[in-house]
C-alpha cells in the first residue's frame, strides 16, 4: 500500500483500545504497538514526519500493511502487546534478548585444582557447584573466594609452572599464594582449595565457625604460623560480609532500573536485591531512544515479560509514561501489591545512582570511553535541560593586555575529552581596545561563517551540541543574536568564576545554575574552562611578545610591519637582529642594503 492508502485505512479505525501490527511487503511483522485510541495512534504514523524520530521514519517507510486487534481496555491491550512482541520479536520494537542461562562453579580435578565460573557442565573430570541463575552472583562469589583463600587467577599450569617464576602483582599484594614462585606447599594449596569449596557450599557463617575451630587447634599445638594464616582468612571473610552490607537496602526485595541515553546508544541497567542483599545485575545495550519516559515504560514491561519474579518494590531513575498502567501490569504478574518509587534521598537514591553508574560504565566500554566521561555528559545534559548528552562542546575565551593584542581561543571537547585537532585561534580584527563582549560577538560570527563557507573536511563544518563561553550573561547575550542571525540552533551558556577564578556556576537566561553539587558535570566544566583559558592566554602572550618585538623595529626608518615580521621570522629574537651584520640582515627578503644599515645604526646608537 502507498502511504496515502495506509492513512486512509488508519482513519477508518475506531477510537478504541487495541493492538496494531505493522507488516512489510513480505508480510513480516516489523512493529507491534498498543494504543488507547487506535485511530489516533496509527494515523499519526502516516501523516507528517516532523515529530517522528529517525527510527520511526525508517519503520514507516517499510510498512506495506497493518492489522489490528480491538481490546476492551488499555490494560488488556498492554498484555496482548507484550505477548505478541515476545512471540514475534519485531525488528523495530525495543527488544531485550533473554540470554540468561544456568551458571556453575567449576572445580577441576587436577593435582593443583582450579576454581572457575562456567555455563555448562561439559567436563567429566571436574566437580560442579550449582546451578545458579545469576551470572553476576557466580562471578562475584568466585572472584571473592579466590581472593580470600589466595588462590591463583592466572593461566599458568601447575605443576608444570610450579616455582619457575617470580610472583606477579597479585602475589606481591598478598592476594595470591604465588605457587608459581613455590611460596606455598602442595599440601597447603590443597587445603586452601578444600576450604574454598567448603566456603562456596556452606556459606560464610559455617566457614568462619570451622576455620576458627581449626585456628584454635593450631594455636594450642603452638603452630602459630598456620594459626595466623587462618586468622587472616577469617578476617577476609568478615571484610567481605561488611562490604556486602554497604550495598544493601532495608527492604526484603527490590529491583532498581536505570536508563542512560547517548546520541547513538543507550544502556538499560537493572540491579536486583533479595533479602536486602545485591543478588543480580544485568544490562542491555540498545539503540538510542527518543522518548526516555516511554522507553523506560516499554523496557520494564519487556524485562518482566522475560524474567518474571516481580518484587514488592521497583525503583526507577526517572519518569515513566503511563506509570499507572505499568503498575497494574506488574501487580497483575505478581498477584500482589507493587510499589513504584522515584528515590530523591537516602539509601534508595544511592542505589539508583549505583545503577546509573554501572549503566554509564557499560555504555562507555561499548564506545571506548571512560564511565566518568559518559556520566559527566549525562549529568550536564540533565543540568542544562539539553535534548541529549553534548558529545561535541565548543568553548571560547577572550584574552588581551589592557585592550591591546586582543585574541580569542576556541577549544573543543569531544565525548568529554579535549579534541586538540579542532582548536582554533582568532585575532580580533573589528576594533582596538578592551571589549570582551564585542570580541565574543565577532569571534562567533566568524566561526559560523566558516560553518557555511568552508569545504567538507574542515572541523568548522561540525555543528556543536553545546557552546560554553568564559564569562557571564553579557557574553551569552552577545552571542545569541549571532546564532539567531545564522539560522542555527545551538545552546549557549556562560561559565561564571568566583573571586579565586574557579568555576562557580553556569549563566543562562539572566540567572545562574549552581553546579558545585553536581560533581561529574562540575569537573568537566572546570576542565573546559581551565583549558580554554590556557589556550587563549598562551596565544595572547605569543602575540603580545611578537608585538613588543615588532614595536621596537617599527621605530626604525623604512621598517614597516611586514619587514619587521620578516626579520623576526628569520632571526627569531630581537637580540639576534641586534647582533646581525649588515650583510646578514640584507639577506632577508624585502630588506634592502639601506634598511640593513639603518637597523645596525639604530641599535648601535640606542
Amino acid at each position: 500500500m502507498t502511504q496515502k492508502e495506509l492513512r486512509k485505512k488508519a482513519m477508518a479505525l475506531p477510537l478504541s483500545p487495541g493492538v496494531y501490527i505493522m507488516k512489510n511487503k513480505d508480510k513480516q511483522i516489523i512493529y507491534i504497538g498498543k494504543a488507547k485510541a487506535l485511530k489516533n495512534r496509527v494515523s499519526s504514523y502516516f501523516g507528517s514526519h516532523s515529530n517522528h524520530s529517525l527510527k520511526v521514519i525508517r519503520m514507516v517507510e517499510n510498512v506495506d500493511d497493518f492489522d489490528y486487534i480491538l481490546c476492551d481496555t488499555e490494560f488488556e491491550a498492554l498484555l496482548l502487546e507484550c505477548s505478541l512482541i515476545n512471540q514475534h520479536m519485531p525488528k523495530y520494537n525495543i527488544l531485550l534478548k533473554d540470554d540468561k542461562g544456568y551458571n556453575y562453579i567449576k572445580v577441576t580435578k587436577e593435582e593443583f585444582p582450579r576454581i572457575r565460573e562456567c555455563f555448562r557442565m561439559d567436563d567429566e573430570n571436574a566437580e560442579y557447584i550449582g546451578p545458579f541463575i545469576s551470572n553476576f552472583s557466580v562471578k562475584s562469589a568466585v572472584g571473592e573466594t579466590l581472593k580470600i583463600f589466595k588462590l591463583p587467577t592466572c593461566n599458568k599450569q601447575f605443576p608444570r609452572d610450579w616455582g619457575k617464576s617470580r610472583p606477579c602483582l597479585n602475589g606481591f599484594m598478598g592476594i595470591c599464594s604465588a605457587p608459581c614462585a613455590a611460596k606455598i606447599s602442595k599440601a597447603d594449596y590443597k587445603q586452601s582449595i578444600n576450604d574454598a569449596i567448603a566456603f562456596l557450599k556452606g556459606g560464610s557463617t559455617k566457614s568462619i565457625r570451622d576455620l576458627t575451630a581449626k585456628m584454635q587447634e593450631y594455636s594450642e599445638n603452638l603452630e602459630f604460623e598456620k594459626a595466623a594464616k587462618l586468622r587472616d582468612t577469617i578476617k577476609a571473610i568478615k571484610n567481605l560480609e561488611e562490604k556486602q552490607k554497604v550495598v544493601s537496602i532495608n527492604v526484603p526485595e527490590e529491583d532498581v532500573f536505570a536508563l542512560v541515553n547517548s546520541n547513538k546508544k543507550a544502556c538499560f541497567e537493572v540491579v536486583r536485591f533479595r533479602n536486602g542483599r545485591l543478588t543480580d545485575s544485568e544490562h542491555w545495550l540498545i539503540d538510542s531512544v527518543e522518548d526516555i519516559a516511554q522507553a523506560r515504560e516499554e523496557l520494564i514491561e519487556r524485562y518482566y515479560s522475560i524474567r518474571g519474579d516481580v518484587p514488592s518494590r521497583v525503583a526507577v531513575d526517572g519518569d515513566i509514561e503511563n506509570e499507572e498502567l505499568l503498575l497494574q501490569f506488574l501487580e497483575d504478574k505478581r498477584e500482589k501489591k507493587v510499589q513504584i518509587i522515584h528515590p530523591q534521598k537516602g539509601e534508595h537514591l544511592a542505589i539508583v545512582n549505583l545503577c546509573i553508574k554501572n549503566a554509564n560504565e557499560h555504555l562507555a566500554q561499548q564506545q571506548g570511553r571512560l564511565g566518568k566521561e559518559v556520566a559527566a555528559l549525562e549529568e550536564l545534559k540533565n543540568l542544562l535541560a539539553l535534548p541529549a548528552p553534548p558529545e561535541y562542546i565548543e568553548s571560547y575565551d577572550i584574552s588581551h593586555t589592557f585592550g591591546a593584542d586582543n585574541v580569542a581561543g576556541m577549544v573543543v571537547f569531544h565525548n568529554g575529552r579535549p579534541m586538540k585537532s579542532a582548536y582554533k585561534r582568532f585575532a580580533i580584527k573589528g576594533f582596538d581596545g578592551q571589549n570582551d563582549v564585542g570580541s565574543m560577538n565577532e569571534v562567533l560570527e566568524r566561526r559560523f561563517r566558516h560553518y557555511y563557507e568552508d569545504e567538507e573536511g574542515s572541523t568548522f563544518k561540525i555543528l556543536p551540541d553545546l557552546i560554553l563561553l568564559d564569562g557571564g550573561q553579557p557574553q551569552v547575550n552577545a552571542v545569541l543574536p549571532v546564532i539567531e542571525k545564522m539560522n542555527l540552533s545551538v545552546p549557549v551558556f556562560g561559565m561564571v568564576k568566583d573571586s579565586k577564578h574557579r568555576t562557580r556556576a553556569i549563566a543562562f537566561g539572566g540567572g545562574e545554575i549552581e553546579i558545585n553539587s553536581h560533581r561529574s558535570a562540575f569537573t568537566l566544566v572546570s576542565n573546559i574552562q581551565e583549558e580554554v583559558h590556557r589556550f587563549a592566554i598562551t596565544y595572547h602572550r605569543k602575540k603580545h611578545k611578537n608585538s613588543s618585538f615588532s614595536s621596537g623595529l617599527l621605530k626604525i626608518e623604512g621598517i614597516g610591519e611586514k619587514k619587521a615580521k620578516a626579520l623576526l621570522k628569520e632571526f627569531k629574537t630581537v637580540s639576534a637582529i641586534k647582533s646581525a651584520s649588515v650583510e646578514q640582515l640584507a639577506e632577508v627578503a624585502s630588506i634592502t642594503k639601506k634598511n640593513a644599515q639603518d637597523i645596525v645604526d639604530y641599535y648601535k646608537n640606542n
